[in-house]
């Protein structure tokens, strides 16, 4: 823009209408007809559905998973011997909890599984679980409980 004038032919028109302004446009429009709005609709209908069936999958994992049937949690352990390590592990089950069954394990110093327990908690509470080692353990994970309907260990 030499001088601070615009050029001949490019002044802001701004757009003001949806209408065509070239009579050309108009001629095609009426020869050709407009573009069809269905498939904009088509696809605000598909992605609205996909949201609807993403929320409602969200939804009802988060409820499933918040309220199981066992949940599990290591309280402390103890070594004893070069061959066995005590945990005691907190035990929570709810009322008619059924095929329940809980896995502790316990870790030499180079992070070896030397050890591992399963056990069947009778009741909700602390329970005491001797793991034999094949080696001084020197940590214990409470690998968690699973129930029937439940598979994940928690």
């Amino acid at each position: 823009m030499p001088g601070g004038r615009p050029r001949p032919g490019c002044e802001d028109a701004g757009v003001t209408s949806a209408q065509p302004t070239d009579p050309h446009d108009a001629e095609l429009a009426q020869r050709y007809g407009r573009r069809s709005r269905w498939p904009l609709v088509a696809a605000a209908v598909v992605v609205a559905l996909f949201v609807v069936v993403a929320g409602g999958l969200l939804t009802w994992a988060a409820v499933s998973s918040s309220d199981p049937e066992v949940q599990s949690a290591l309280v402390t352990f103890e070594v004893v011997d070069s061959h066995e390590t005590t945990a005691s592990v907190s035990v929570s089950l709810a009322d008619g909890a059924s095929g329940v069954q809980c896995v502790v394990r316990a870790y030499a110093e180079d992070k070896t599984t030397v050890g591992e327990e399963s056990f069947v908690p009778t009741g909700s509470g602390r329970i005491e679980v001797s793991i034999r080692t094949e080696r001084r353990a020197t940590s214990v994970e409470n690998v968690g409980c699973t129930a029937d309907g439940q598979t994940r260990a928690r």
